[in-house]
């Protein structure tokens, strides 16, 4: 640790990004976990420096993305852009900040490790490069879930449809929704062939089709043979976090006009028979999971009632009708925290106890 931090016994953490939507998630988290840090430090664009913002309770002035700032850091939490991640992630490591990284940039690199503190914890040790990775908000939003149940049955093909928050598309995302909403509001519209898209028109924001009154069946960008990013990195990543390099995976991600809490349907086979009975027990005490279950009732896991909590929230759980050996889910997980802030939160606490212990 830093000299700064055996004064305190404690590390010294930075946030760059920490003006940002996940960055300004992050701070609320950092405020309400245990106090475990020594200094923290917020970092940001050239534009940004000088704010003021508040980590717990105190106001704490923003400072410039340089070299310079990491400076007797210890772990720095990256909530930036790929392209700034790539190039400045491996600037703080070389000085000697372990970097945990919220960005795409690292975390199907071979050298950095892809953690899910409620999955793989150990893999935090093995950053050769000084960097972990932290998952895409799509898998995070069903790993925690999906990695207890692997833990027990052993995971053996996944086939998994998500239903995306528009603010996983940035505060670009929101607006846009909010703005479409306004204009189709208290209207007679989604009647007729693209009554939606006229009254919506060109400005569809960061979505190729209108998303207000409407599902869009693509998030991301063009991959090979029409496979799209994020299905892709739902793919790669599960694989990656759960150890199973071969693991046959098939996604169909969809934008839905919800403003933040990813769902997912998941239809899970395993290596031997499975019952329902077992797959509640095992959810109901997994560590970051909640089981929200009893449709007789009507309750089940909704994004409405999922968003600005923390857990997985896990429904709707069913044996297969024609396989013995596959259940169905539905889970709900808010984006802007167990999707990002919150599991990079989590990971470099576990940096910082390992520090600690050294």
């Amino acid at each position: 640790m830093t000299e700064d931090a055996g004064r305190t016994g404690r590390p010294t953490l930075a946030v760059v990004g920490a003006t940002g939507a996940v960055g300004t998630v992050m701070l609320q988290i950092l405020s309400q976990h245990a106090d475990i840090w020594g200094e923290i430090r917020l970092i940001a664009s050239p534009r940004s420096a000088g704010r003021k913002l508040a980590v717990r309770g105190e106001e704490v002035e923003v400072v410039a993305l340089t070299e310079e700032a990491f400076d007797g850091v210890d772990v720095a939490m990256f909530d930036v852009p790929d392209e700034v991640s790539a190039r400045w992630a491996p600037i703080a490591a070389a000085k000697g900040t372990i970097v945990v990284d919220n960005s795409g940039a690292f975390r199907m690199d071979p050298e950095v490790p892809l953690v899910v503190p409620e999955v793989n914890p150990h893999a935090v040790r093995l950053r050769r490069r000084g960097i972990i990775a932290n998952p895409n908000c799509t898998t995070l939003s069903m790993i925690v879930a999906l990695g207890a149940l692997h833990a027990e049955f052993g995971l053996r093909d996944l086939v998994v449809s998500s239903y995306q928050a528009v603010s996983g598309a940035g505060r670009e995302g929101v607006e846009t929704l909010r703005r479409q909403v306004s204009l189709v509001a208290g209207t007679q519209l989604g009647t007729h062939p693209g009554d939606v898209r006229r009254a919506v028109g060109d400005d569809t924001g960061p979505f190729p089709e209108p998303v207000a009154l409407n599902v869009v069946p693509w998030a991301g960008s063009l991959r090979e043979d029409g496979w799209s990013s994020e299905e892709m990195k739902v793919r790669d990543e599960s694989r990656k976090i759960l150890g199973l390099p071969e693991l046959p995976v098939a996604v169909t991600c969809v934008r839905v006009p919800v403003v933040t809490t990813h769902s997912l349907t998941v239809h899970a086979r395993f290596e031997g028979e499975v019952t329902v009975d077992k797959a509640r027990e095992i959810l109901a005490t997994a560590p970051g999971v909640v089981l929200f279950d009893n449709p007789e009732a009507g309750e089940f896991p909704t994004p409405a009632d999922a968003v600005g909590t923390d857990p997985t929230w896990v429904g709707r759980v069913r044996r297969a009708l024609d396989d013995p050996t596959a259940l169905e889910l539905f889970v709900c997980g808010d984006n802007l925290r167990k999707g990002s802030a919150l599991n990079t939160a989590q990971i470099a606490e576990l940096v910082a106890g390992e520090l600690g212990a050294s």
